[in-house]
């Protein structure tokens, strides 16, 4: 891991850009802390961390004042990484589809999702051990939002995080709904229930897969882009309850 730059937002928040073999990321830190703080990594969808940078700055400001540390990185093809033609296919013939007001076969789901899913959780992992191996971050990790795909099977194959905040929204190939019966960790999913882009059904029928024992799903009125401020406060909450 190699620090590319540093400053100190207006709230005393230090935000570090770093790089990762290449792969671009963030960490944001709290102003002070006695001991080695938790972490949560922030997942976000594949549009750029430049275009991503006010959501997850101010979701990693709220994390920094319940004393948890955030980081972040760039996902596979994603802002100045390098291009990704195959899932570029895949995403001009998800919208084709959508568009034409046409079901979304399981075969564009499987080509969009499963390689960006096989490519980017190995990166999250190195990112991981990068930032843990950091003096001022001890865990326990904890991983929000983003493509639940990616989520799902972090939360699989990765012991080191111990709850996760999904968010429904994303499509998610059935090979994955049969990984999500193998996640055990507590979870809290947030559904947008008027989600135009979002399969109501399939997300419920998602949330009924998962094996964890503590899982909770909040449903509210809306649009994607429409999740009320409350409904954040509480995945705050859900962290702090399980990462302190």
């Amino acid at each position: 891991m190699h620090f590319t730059s540093e400053k100190r937002l207006d709230d005393g928040v230090l935000e570090r850009e770093f790089t990762l073999d290449e792969i671009p990321g963030i960490l944001w830190t709290p102003a002070s802390a006695s001991a080695p703080v938790p972490l949560i990594l922030l997942g976000h969808p594949p549009l750029g961390l430049r275009r991503m940078y006010p959501r997850l700055a101010a979701r990693a400001r709220h994390s920094a004042a319940e004393g948890i540390a955030t980081a972040t990185i760039e996902l596979p093809g994603s802002g100045d990484r390098p291009r990704w033609p195959a899932v570029e296919q895949a995403r001009a013939d998800l919208r084709r589809a959508m568009e034409a007001g046409e079901p979304v076969s399981d075969e564009i789901v499987d080509a969009l999702v499963l390689p960006l899913v096989d490519k980017a959780v190995p990166e999250w992992q190195a990112a991981l051990d990068a930032v843990l191996s950091l003096p001022e971050i001890g865990g326990p990790v904890g991983y929000s939002g983003g493509v639940i795909s990616i989520g799902i099977r972090l939360a699989v194959v990765e012991p080191r995080i111990s709850a996760a905040v999904l968010f429904a929204g994303s499509f998610v190939p059935r090979a994955l709904v049969e990984e999500a019966r193998q996640v055990t960790i507590p979870l809290h999913v947030l559904l947008q229930w008027d989600d135009e882009g979002n399969d109501r059904q399939a997300a419920l029928d998602l949330f009924d897969a998962f094996g964890s024992h503590e899982k909770s799903l909040h449903a509210h009125l809306g649009g994607h882009t429409g999740v009320p401020q409350f409904a954040g406060d509480a995945a705050a909450q859900f962290f702090t309850r399980h990462l302190k």
